[in-house]
């Protein structure tokens, strides 16, 4: 039975979530239907089984359209992203072939904002990733890692670190294509993320958890892990940057949970 929506806070907005059957992304896309927005998420094929829990969520029979699009094509973002007051770009490749990830994390990035510029939607909510503003080894261990800090993009190319280079310069072209185009952009950078799966499939940093429980990591690192909750330390805080009418603080946050201790992540 459809439920009634007219009294929630974001009734009749719509917004558009890229890579929508992600980890992060469904969390996202269930917790903007449950207040009221209808969404457009974008997915490579939206017949595919693995992404047949988005349409379990509640409300979205009524609110949740899944849109083929990939972020190498910007025909099919543009089109996903018309009509949306707001977009959520949470697609990324994961992985540290640099064919594999650079072009899609750069280029794929520039296209959503570009498509998000040509809508002419409120904000854009980009996902990056601490990878972009701790790799660094000119940094002091002491140091409190905050908004003005990047990664070493030669110190990444060194060490074959593809996915933190890909990201980081995903974002540093993010902010300058924003900035050329008038779009109000904020930037989450969370820490490894952990957390119930909405999704059917198993992600990366659950695999980061589960290759010490089923014995196939012979060694542990000597070193500190941050993580963060998804709920309520990396959604909510996606909500929240997008509904706000202006950053009053920085407009790049870093996420890490509270009761994680890591000396170079700042707690949000």
């Amino acid at each position: 039975m459809p439920v009634d929506i007219s009294s929630l806070p974001c009734q009749g907005q719509t917004v558009c979530v890229t890579g929508a059957g992600g980890f992060i992304a469904s969390w996202i896309v269930k917790l903007l239907l449950e207040k009221g927005y209808s969404v457009k998420g974008t997915v490579r094929n939206p017949a595919d089984p693995k992404n047949s829990h988005l349409r379990e969520l509640e409300g979205a029979q009524e609110r949740l359209t899944l849109c083929k699009a990939d972020l190498l094509d910007y025909e099919s973002l543009k089109e996903a992203i018309q009509g949306c007051d707001g977009v959520f770009h949470t697609a990324s490749p994961l992985t540290d072939d640099p064919e594999q990830m650079v072009e899609p994390a750069v280029n794929g990035t520039k296209n959503v904002i570009m498509a998000a510029s040509e809508a002419k939607v409120r904000r854009v909510v980009f996902t990056s990733s601490i990878g972009t503003v701790y790799m660094d080894p000119n940094r002091g261990p002491d140091v409190v890692v905050d908004e003005s800090c990047w990664s070493d993009l030669e110190f990444c190319k060194n060490t074959k670190n593809w996915y933190c280079y890909g990201k980081t310069v995903a974002e540093q072209d993010a902010w300058d294509v924003a900035k050329k185009n008038g779009v109000d952009l904020v930037v989450v950078n969370p820490v490894l993320v952990l957390g119930p799966l909405l999704q059917p499939t198993v992600n990366a940093s659950i695999v980061h958890i589960l290759k010490y429980l089923t014995g196939s990591a012979k060694t542990y690192a000597n070193s500190v892990q941050a993580y963060v909750h998804v709920l309520p330390g990396v959604s909510h805080p996606h909500q929240q940057t997008e509904r706000s009418c202006q950053c009053e603080l920085s407009p790049r946050h870093e996420l890490a949970d509270s009761g994680c201790q890591h000396r170079t992540v700042s707690v949000v």
